[in-house]
């Protein structure tokens, strides 16, 4: 076989993540000629770690109108490229291919083993069913263009790859120890593409407060979370939080990071949880009572466990300053009524967002009016092909990601692979 330098491939994918290897396997099967480069070790080393290696694959909501409505002002540039290779699709391309899928929460779709790895095992196995052929340890340097066309990458150690087609996975900035550290938006600016400004997005929150950080790994799936900045509330939501050692992160966390990133900027930040959304005031303090009468011999941190996970009890009560070692019968009014606030109103103060080493995605990149989402080729330059990370399309956490990796790179592994 000739040496990688020496061939002129069909296709050429630089970036080995989920887009990547996606466009790479479609191409390859559609008879193309495919040379995949990976600037790590092995592929998919983000892919293998998202969803706290979970792998959120995607979201089941199969009306096209509906799923693009999470992308804000990016859903009218996806409807295209969405409607080439939907939800059903990604469904059916893991199911048909031995992996078993599951719907949890929000219409989040995971592999049944609960393991990134399946995902993987998937992706990889097509590359190897068409023979594509895999760069390893080989990180791009630049794009090389003539007569308005991309004619060959260049890898570190001055070897050139050569290909009729092109097509530029290696996403955006974040987690910048899986690979993901911007190289691709650097080309682009050199060739004359517009890439807008990255930012982390969907990012962890750092907490002011050591009550937060004392609940270190607890998950709560029903929590109201809302936003204040100078005393105004801003935005709210409910849903699931995790505690973790520097503050706040979990799902609704993420999807609302960006906005208190844009506040942070204009003064102090501060979050109200709310452990019992769905009961107003006055239930809360009926239930306390039921509960208090329930498990009078009790102590008070022991008798919440209806209403509040056992790990946050005891750190609520302290955070309120009130003693959860009062036993229930002994419980007076003026406790109950400052315990219905501490489970209504706990708050703690926003120090700054993690950056883009613990980021899910980065906001920012290629200017979509740059790009024929139709096909995924740039305007620019015909013979490339933008897709996953790389493109300046915000979404939300909940397996809109991975879908836009795989509809992007399946839309243009197909449409590069034609003559």
């Amino acid at each position: 076989m000739k040496a990688a330098e020496d061939t002129l491939w069909d296709v050429c994918v630089i970036g080995g993540g989920p887009a990547g290897m996606m466009a790479a396997g479609r191409a390859a099967e559609l008879g193309a000629r495919v040379i995949l480069i990976e600037k790590n070790e092995k592929l998919g080393k983000k892919l293998l770690i998202t969803g706290g290696g979970r792998c959120n694959v995607c979201n089941a909501e199969e009306d096209v109108r509906k799923l693009l409505s999470k992308f804000k002002e990016s859903d009218k540039f996806l409807f295209s490229a969405f409607s080439q290779w939907s939800t059903k699709d990604t469904l059916n391309f893991f199911n048909s291919r031995g992996m078993q899928t599951k719907e949890e929460a929000l219409m989040r779709v995971f592999p049944a083993s609960n393991s990134a790895q399946s995902v993987w095992d998937v992706l990889v196995a097509g590359l190897k069913k068409y023979n594509v052929p895999i760069l390893s340890n080989s990180p791009v340097i630049s794009l090389r263009t003539q007569n308005g066309e991309i004619n060959s990458v260049v890898l570190k150690g001055k070897k050139e790859i050569r290909a009729k087609k092109f097509i530029l996975a290696t996403g955006g900035k974040s987690r910048p120890e899986t690979g993901s550290t911007g190289d691709g938006y650097e080309w682009l600016k050199e060739i004359g593409h517009n890439v807008l400004g990255t930012n982390a997005a969907l990012v962890p929150l750092v907490i002011k407060h050591d009550w937060v950080k004392k609940l270190a790994g607890v998950s709560v799936p029903d929590v109201k979370i809302t936003v204040f900045q100078n005393d105004t509330k801003q935005d709210s939501k409910v849903g699931k939080i995790l505690f973790t050692h520097v503050g706040l992160s979990g799902p609704t966390i993420l999807n609302m990071s960006r906005d208190i990133g844009e506040l942070l900027k204009y003064g102090e930040v501060d979050i109200e949880l709310d452990f019992a959304p769905n009961l107003a005031y006055d239930v809360l303090n009926t239930k306390l009572q039921e509960l208090f009468s329930a498990n009078d011999k009790k102590k008070l941190k022991n008798s919440l466990g209806d209403l509040l996970p056992s790990a946050v009890a005891p750190v609520l009560l302290e955070a309120a300053n009130i003693d959860g070692e009062t036993p229930c019968n002994s419980v007076t009014r003026e406790t109950r009524i400052q315990l219905v606030q501490a489970i209504k109103h706990a708050s703690c103060s926003v120090e700054k967002l993690l950056g883009l080493e613990k980021a899910v995605i980065t906001s920012g990149g290629v200017d979509l009016i740059e790009v024929d989402f139709k096909t995924m080729q740039s305007r620019l330059f015909p013979n490339l092909y933008l897709i996953g990370d790389i493109l300046n399309i915000d979404r939300p956490s909940g397996g809109y990601s991975l879908q836009l990796c795989w509809t992007t790179g399946h839309v243009a592994g197909t449409h590069a692979a034609q003559k």
